[in-house]
């Protein structure tokens, strides 16, 4: 039973890479992106890694599944991870995804995010909340769901459509800054983005933490 705190929930794990860990990604996703060419069109879009980072990022996430279990005990494992390339003037709009489907098997309650490299200035990743009724909607997941009853649902938010608009509400920004080497794993049900990037490179991996 996935209970609704886990989808609002954060919890950081230090040392989630060893730092020559970090160096091997590195160098895989340097060589991946020599190969391939590949330039983001906008700072959302992301890009598959090569099977030896998915590897490697994946063994991480075994080793982490205890800690993130005392936070997200419905936490079995992961989807593919994506890599994002932000450079300067580049931002990550405030947004939320929100469970998707609550039939679907598995469910996404979190999603799971370490930083390959920092900006030497802005880029900070920060989590927005909210008590406004306007972020939420009245569906509620069925009876035969993996949910526990009574979860409520967000509306599923981007920059773009939206029963609302997010810069619209009153809320508190927290802006994350998490030590090299730590992944920072947020509930699906809570709003995020990143801040600009005005000097320097942020490398990011995503994926979703799945239930």
């Amino acid at each position: 039973m996935i209970h609704m705190t886990e989808t609002l929930a954060v919890q950081t794990v230090e040392d989630f890479l060893t730092a020559d860990e970090t160096a091997e990604l590195t160098k895989v996703l340097d060589e991946h992106l020599a190969a391939t060419g590949w330039v983001p069109v906008r700072p959302s879009e992301g890009t598959t890694p090569p099977d030896a980072a998915q590897a490697l990022l994946n063994g991480a996430v075994r080793r982490a599944l205890p800690a993130l279990r005392r936070v997200f005990p419905s936490a079995s494992g992961t989807d593919p991870w994506l890599y994002h390339d932000l450079k300067p003037g580049d931002k990550i709009r405030p947004h939320v995804h929100g469970v998707g489907d609550p039939q679907a098997r598995p469910q996404r309650i979190a999603r799971v995010a370490f930083n390959l490299q920092d900006a030497e200035r802005g880029g900070e990743f920060h989590l927005d909340t909210y008590s406004a009724d306007a972020l939420w909607s009245d569906t509620t997941p069925a009876a035969e769901s993996d949910y526990a009853p009574g979860t409520r649902l967000v509306h599923e938010i981007t920059a773009r459509s939206g029963p609302v608009k997010l810069d619209d509400l009153p809320h508190t920004r927290w802006i994350c800054s998490p030590p090299p080497g730590t992944t920072v794993v947020y509930g699906t049900q809570l709003v995020h983005g990143v801040l600009p990037v005005t000097e320097g490179r942020v490398r990011k991996l995503i994926t979703n933490l799945l239930a």
